[in-house]
């Protein structure tokens, strides 16, 4: 029994929708309340005082903004949201697949299959339109020589017969690998809390929702990384 079956069996709404909503509410009633404090007087300058929910956000955020920097480059800032959203919702989404009787979104293969389909989507149009149409050098292999007509530079790149359909497939190829490394991880994680929860629900279970809570949140990091790191390759100019 969870928290889902109610609306499941009554209005017909799959309960994986229902947790991508409730995932969502819970981020923007989040964002309310830390804009809230953010507008208080000082809010904006000087840190709360132990460990509340805007401190661990900032920390989280600057870190991740840090790498963010180093990996996408100077437009950082510019891809900076997408990939904040992805990391959020995803650990959102898998923290609460952690709670008896809730369960989170990133366990269904919908969920996981549609952020890697945004991210692809996402790093793909990046590159477009930083490139325009030369973002197809990405799919063509190394260039072996340049040749100069009327008065443009034009890569000369012989095994493009041979590069663009492998290329093609391994693209295509990261949206199965961004899906089911996510599904499978939390999937696994899950069940095994549920498991335990259910032959023996003192002590035991608490050391493997202890180790799920590390997984939940490098499932969401690693998913994001992915992201950036894509970003990043689709920004450089092919070689």
């Amino acid at each position: 029994m969870n928290i889902y079956a109610p609306l499941e069996h009554t209005l017909h709404i799959p309960w994986v929708l229902q947790a991508t909503v409730l995932a969502a509410g819970l981020l923007m009633l989040g964002g309310l309340v830390l804009r809230r404090q953010i507008a208080a007087a000082d809010g904006g300058v000087v840190p709360d005082e132990g460990v509340t929910l805007r401190n661990v956000v900032e920390v989280v955020i600057d870190a991740l903004a840090s790498l963010a920097r180093d990996v996408m480059g100077e437009d950082w800032k510019s891809y900076f949201p997408l990939v904040g959203t992805v990391f959020v919702f995803i650990l959102v989404s898998n923290l609460m697949g952690l709670l008896p009787g809730v369960g989170g979104a990133t366990s269904d293969v919908n969920t996981t299959t549609a952020w890697a389909i945004i991210s692809f989507a996402a790093y793909n149009w990046i590159g477009i339109r930083k490139h325009g149409f030369w973002y197809v050098n990405q799919f063509l292999g190394p260039s072996f020589f340049e040749l100069k007509l009327f008065g443009k530079h034009i890569h000369v790149r012989p095994l493009a017969p041979f590069f663009f359909p492998l290329e093609l497939f391994l693209h295509l190829a990261r949206i199965l690998t961004l899906s089911v490394r996510l599904l499978a991880n939390m999937f696994a994680d899950h069940t095994v809390v549920a498991v335990w929860i259910g032959l023996l629900p003192v002590a035991i279970p608490a050391v493997f929702m202890a180790l799920g809570l590390v997984v939940a949140c490098l499932q969401a990091f690693v998913f994001s990384l992915l992201t950036m790191i894509y970003i990043g390759l689709a920004l450089e100019e092919p070689h």
